[in-house]
């Protein structure tokens, strides 16, 4: 069988870096999942981890500033209770104390210090996702940089803000109002121009808990870049994904069983979304890349509708 020509825009298996210091209860090393290696034409970069204990030494030391902007989730990894973390994290953004228990998704501008992030409590294993905005490999050249704080004593906030304004602690559910048995309907935003004011970024995920009744239908976003993410829930094997679907790209329909991610480029049709077995609980992540609302990103994208 040929090889589809779109499988270039899908990562099946993760890249992990070599030489990154061990951190107790963090899956090590984390998974990137897309960037400009694996996906030259990638405007994002997603690295996924596994939080399986309190991370010690604390993830990412003293204070870090990005040249990007980027968003970071913290996903509570139970599909009967998704708004569960599973801990109780801290997050110093800006210089200030963010704590958080629930899955959320915290939105990091370009030049923002932030870190560290530490956990005060441990439930159940739960992922970290981090998301950069705007380059394919952020840590290439001056990209990262130190912040002021070295980790040996708490940042000190420096401006006069309220960085609660970049935290989405509760999301909302406004994508899918049609019922889908098997299917987390609506889905839960945990990004959006209306929650966050200004941004344009749209992130949406749900979760699959059996073969859903009907498939997502094809699709095409004429303006926008998208990101789709498909993850496994099972801790012990991360890159498995406790299904079997496939996910039209272009002409073709693309089959996986592992954890994978896709770079939907703007024009290209894609979908369906077919599940053929689910043999555990699983998500399915959807970001619109430039898209603060869901009818800004998705209105109209449908043309294959039953």
């Amino acid at each position: 069988m040929t090889d589809s020509k779109y499988e270039r825009l899908a990562v099946r298996t993760p890249l992990r870096q070599v030489g990154v210091t061990q951190v107790n209860g963090r899956q090590p090393p984390p998974m990137t999942f897309l960037s400009s290696d694996q996906v030259p034409e990638a405007n994002a970069y997603v690295e996924l981890a596994w939080i399986c204990g309190i991370p010690e030494p604390p993830s990412g030391g003293g204070e870090q500033v990005l040249d990007q902007d980027q968003i970071l989730l913290h996903i509570g990894m139970d599909a009967a209770t998704p708004q569960v973390l599973g801990g109780t994290v801290e997050l110093y953004l800006g210089g200030q104390p963010i704590v958080f228990n629930t899955t959320a998704s915290i939105f990091i501008p370009k030049g923002t210090p932030y870190g560290p992030i530490t956990w005060k409590e441990f439930q159940r294993p739960h992922v970290q996702l981090s998301i950069v905005l705007g380059s394919g490999n952020p840590h290439a050249g001056s990209a990262r940089t130190g912040g002021g704080h070295d980790g040996k004593a708490a940042p000190k906030k420096t401006r006069d803000f309220d960085y609660e304004q970049y935290v989405i602690r509760s999301p909302m559910r406004e994508a899918g109002p049609e019922y889908v048995a098997n299917r987390q309907n609506p889905t839960m935003t945990y990004m959006s121009g209306t929650q966050i004011p200004g941004v344009k970024i749209y992130i949406e995920f749900g979760w699959i808990w059996d073969v859903p009744s009907s498939p997502i239908p094809k699709m095409r976003h004429e303006n926008y870049d998208e990101i789709v993410l498909h993850l496994g829930s099972d801790p012990g094997n991360p890159e498995d994904l406790g299904a079997t679907m496939q996910f039209g790209l272009g002409d073709d329909l693309l089959e996986f069983t592992t954890t994978h991610c896709a770079f939907v480029p703007r024009g290209l049709d894609h979908g369906p979304l077919i599940w053929k077995q689910v043999r555990r609980p699983m998500i399915e992540f959807a970001m619109m890349l430039g898209a603060g609302t869901w009818a800004e990103g998705w209105e109209g994208s449908f043309f294959d509708l039953p």
